[in-house]
């Protein structure tokens, strides 16, 4: 199993100053700049720090957000394609349905692939339905956009005779011909978010590296979803490196110092209601049948871009849940390291199984020095251990 640090990289001290949402209508004026540049530059040491420990780095993109100040994916993992010197870079990802340019995507990618010697790989996502409020982009049909992008970006990286011309429905380009190409060939390894069963399907069809962000329990749906459809497709069961899921991490030897940051960590999942309901899933942005269960309101164990996350009980998992319900649904592992590799062995045993960890070592208003320690006591206490997981899936 790969495991991958990440952090949504926020502007998490001026949340108690502002006043309701934290995406899309804040002013700005709550942003101190010097500030946003000292804490863009200690999440940048935190990840030349998951380097040297062996993990690897995944990092995205948010627009009108105080909760992610990244926003362009390709412009700060070109900065850790030269900053690092071992770790896989996984930028999940570029929106390509957000972006007017796909065939820049394309340069973009390939030149981060030349600069880190061949460590990219390249995610493509649909974005958050809150964005599309800054890209004035029109949410029907989005997904049409966003598979025309991603086969204009897949052949501008593997066309090498020459200029090619572009006549799609959404985009036109008179001559596309990327200097550099990738070193990694035909194109560095893609990966695509999926948080139901029908985006699933879609990643699966192509074969793609799929991953689900703290979706919970609802995630062995999605991943049976996408095995169904790769086994149609492909004709044979797909390896347990074709599915990611990301989570919180809050670990220590000490279980009071765990059990201090989780507590702390939690500010996050306070974060992810603070959007206004009418930018949370517009009209067109998900499949007809996702939008019919929003409208139904949020059901026991479901979750979405507009519900809360749900424990099995149905409860929130805003509401005040134990540490122990948050590790059983897999939104926040915390503890001791055996705690911690305990609870991601039941819960990749109860969805079925992945390949590739992506851990939230800085989560909400977690500062350096505990996320200094997440990132240490996960690379040397519980990694190590994780590729007893695979041997499970396989044997499954």
């Amino acid at each position: 199993m790969k495991a991958w640090h990440f952090t949504e990289q926020s502007c998490y001290p001026v949340w108690d100053k502002i006043p309701g949402e934290l995406r899309v209508t804040q002013p700005n004026s709550y942003c101190e700049p010097e500030l946003a540049g000292k804490l863009l530059n200690m999440y940048l040491d935190q990840y030349c720090l998951a380097d040297e420990m062996g993990l690897n780095i995944m990092l995205n993109e948010h627009h009108v957000a105080s909760t992610c100040m990244i926003p362009s994916v390709q412009l700060q993992i070109g900065i850790l394609a030269r900053q690092t010197k071992k770790a896989r870079l996984l930028a999940l990802g570029a929106p390509i349905t957000n972006r007017p340019d796909p065939a820049r995507v394309a340069e973009e990618y390939a030149m981060i692939d030349a600069i880190s010697g061949g460590r990219l790989e390249m995610g493509m996502v649909k974005g958050a339905g809150w964005e599309l409020f800054a890209s004035n982009q029109n949410p029907v049909r989005i997904m049409d956009r966003f598979w025309e992008a991603h086969d204009l970006i897949v052949k501008a990286m593997t066309t090498h005779d020459g200029p090619f011309s572009w006549e799609g429905e959404y985009y036109q380009y008179r001559n596309i011909n990327i200097w550099p190409r990738p070193i990694q060939l035909p194109h560095p390894p893609i990966w695509m978010t999926s948080h139901s069963p029908n985006s699933a399907r879609g990643v699966a069809e192509k074969g793609y590296v799929t991953a689900s962000f703290l979706q919970g329990l609802p995630v062995a749906d999605t991943f049976a979803a996408y095995r169904e459809r790769y086994r149609q497709v492909h004709g044979h069961e797909p390896a347990a490196d074709r599915l990611g899921y990301a989570a919180m991490i809050a670990v220590s030897k000490d279980k009071s110092q765990a059990t201090r940051k989780a507590q702390i960590m939690r500010s996050y999942l306070a974060s992810l209601k603070r959007t206004a309901e009418p930018f949370r899933v517009p009209p067109g942005y998900g499949s007809l049948n996702d939008f019919a269960k929003n409208l139904m309101g949020p059901a026991k164990g479901r979750v979405s871009e507009a519900t809360p996350r749900r424990l099995p009980d149905g409860r929130s998992a805003q509401d005040n849940p134990t540490d122990e319900e948050l590790a059983q649904i897999g939104l926040l592992f915390s503890g001791t390291p055996d705690e911690v590799f305990n609870q991601i062995k039941a819960f990749h045993r109860r969805v079925g199984g992945f390949g590739h960890l992506i851990v939230m070592c800085q989560a909400g208003k977690l500062e350096n020095d505990d996320t200094c320690e997440n990132i240490k006591v996960f690379a040397e206490e519980v990694y190590p251990r994780l590729g007893e997981l695979n041997k499970l899936y396989e044997m499954a």
